[in-house]
């Protein structure tokens, strides 16, 4: 006689899979919800607290928590004395487990869920069932997904007992999961040293940065709403890891702004950025900042694509657009290019994602993420010229942008539109140069708000930004010849205005 414990918050598939174990000998052994479920559907089951003659008790704590229960899951069936030790204490062998565990994913998820609903949802028994029969896989079947029912039964119909390279696979899958399911409550419960971390692999991606390369993507259970876990993907092919960079940088850039805005990427630095009163003009801006760099790009914008905003995109080769929402005429028109990604997801939702992770070898950098703001009052004027509240509102519309692009940063921008970004250089005058002779080339000649990631070691920058059309600039200050920079800026006068706050991006 063969027995089997079913255990199980998803009864999915349950009822087929059963009737085919008690067809093949099968005596079933169940708890609570799921022995109820099994009689309210004709399945015979001996309830475990029968089976053990221990009730359950504190509310349901304690149930399979019994010898009974973990010898018969735990004696090798090879060994003379482990036999000879279940027949003395009359226990039966048990050769087949089907558990879920408590559902603590979802329940720290429910919005304003206290810390005793969480405790109460952290399962002991299904834990304990689970490695006892993974550690006996060379006799106990043990099942955790709904997905392995099929195969465990076709096992069992063609050779009476399932294989042991499928219990061996599914024992595997046992100590993944506990072990996924136990730092998931380390995380909830603590904040020490030692630093506990686990993902889910959501889906092997077609290769990494480049094609010799393979990658894949993995999902932090607790889901930052706020991300591209959580977006609509409507047409188009799977995204790459590329692609998934660049979609991450756009919309954390995004983010930053309630109005209009249209923000065009490019290897994770922005190319064009444009706010503006409607989506259609903030495009236009975006655009225009960089008609070249934006080709094979990513748009990201806040607000409804319209059949308008649709037709000018399908003018330029785009690899996706991302958007909170598509008009139905806007969705026909943009499918008409069959490997456009289109992505839907809501832009008024909040992160939750406080800290990045970085792999190095042998280890990880962790650090906060960079939500540091800027509040008008928090500005140091430190020239003798003072900016117009409009250069004001232009300075801090360049500083959101500066925040995003890749060190060292320079970006240049004039009327809520970028018109120049120097990125990832080496020195900060390279970058300077860089954005310079963009915004000059598409004839940018005066008006212009210079932002920089990091403070000017030096004035050269300054003397630059003259001959350049730059009147106003906004940087973090800070260095120990800040005084030469602010000398050189009432030289020539330009408005300078330091955030105390330095963004770099690495």
């Amino acid at each position: 006689m063969k027995h089997a414990l079913i255990s199980v918050s998803d009864k999915s598939k349950l009822i087929p899979f059963v009737q085919v174990l008690i067809q093949k000998g099968y005596h079933l052994l169940s708890t609570g919800g799921t022995f109820k479920y099994l009689i309210e559907h004709g399945i015979p089951a001996l309830q475990v607290s029968e089976y053990t003659g221990f009730p359950e008790i504190l509310d349901g704590r304690v149930k399979t928590l019994h010898p009974y229960i973990h010898a018969g899951l735990l004696a090798r069936g090879d060994l003379v004395d482990h036999l000879k030790t279940l027949e003395e204490l009359k226990i039966e062998l048990i050769d087949l487990v089907v558990v879920n565990l408590y559902p603590f994913e979802q329940t720290i998820q429910k919005e304003a869920v206290t810390e005793e609903e969480a405790i109460e949802q952290i399962d002991i028994g299904g834990p304990s069932m689970l490695r006892s029969a993974a550690k006996n896989m060379a006799r106990v079947t043990v099942i955790t997904d709904i997905k392995d029912y099929e195969r465990v039964i076709e096992e069992i119909k063609d050779f009476g007992d399932t294989t042991l390279e499928t219990r061996k696979y599914l024992a595997k899958k046992v100590f993944l999961l506990t072990s996924h399911y136990d730092q998931v409550i380390a995380n909830y419960l603590t904040n020490e040293k030692t630093l506990t971390k686990t993902w889910k692999m959501k889906e092997m991606l077609r290769y990494g940065e480049n094609p010799h390369q393979k990658a894949y993507l993995y999902q932090d259970p607790l889901e930052d709403p706020y991300s591209l876990f959580q977006a609509k993907i409507l047409h188009g092919k799977q995204l790459s890891y590329n692609n998934i960079q660049d979609a991450n940088a756009a919309i954390n850039l995004l983010k930053e702004f309630d109005q209009p805005c249209v923000v065009a990427l490019k290897h994770m630095n922005p190319c064009g950025v444009g706010v503006s009163d409607t989506i259609e003009s903030a495009y236009l801006k975006a655009y225009q900042s960089d008609d070249v760099s934006i080709f094979g790009g990513i748009v990201a914008v806040n607000r409804e694509v319209t059949l308008t905003l649709a037709k000018v995109l399908n003018e330029t080769f785009l690899e996706i657009i991302i958007a909170p929402s598509y008009s139905e005429d806007a969705l026909l028109e943009l499918m008409k290019k069959k490997n456009l990604r289109l992505i839907e997801l809501k832009m008024d939702l909040e992160s939750n994602t406080y800290t990045q992770i970085t792999s190095i070898n042998g280890g990880i950098l962790v650090q906060d993420i960079d939500t540091q703001g800027i509040n008008p009052k928090d500005l140091v004027l430190v020239t003798n010229i003072k900016p117009s509240p409009q250069m004001i509102e232009e300075m801090l519309f360049a500083w959101k942008i500066v925040k995003h692009v890749k060190s060292n940063a320079i970006v240049l921008t004039k009327n809520k539109q970028t018109i120049g970004v120097g990125a990832g250089q080496m020195n900060r005058v390279g970058a300077a140069k860089i954005a310079f002779e963009w915004a000059k080339s598409h004839g940018h000649h005066e008006g212009i708000i210079l932002a920089s990631d990091a403070f000017f070691p030096f004035d050269d920058i300054v003397e630059l930004a003259k001959s350049y059309g730059i009147t106003g600039i906004i940087q973090p200050g800070g260095s120990v010849r800040d005084q030469d920079s602010i000398d050189k800026a009432n030289e020539l006068g330009i408005p300078m205005v330091f955030t105390g706050i330095r963004h770099f991006k690495h």
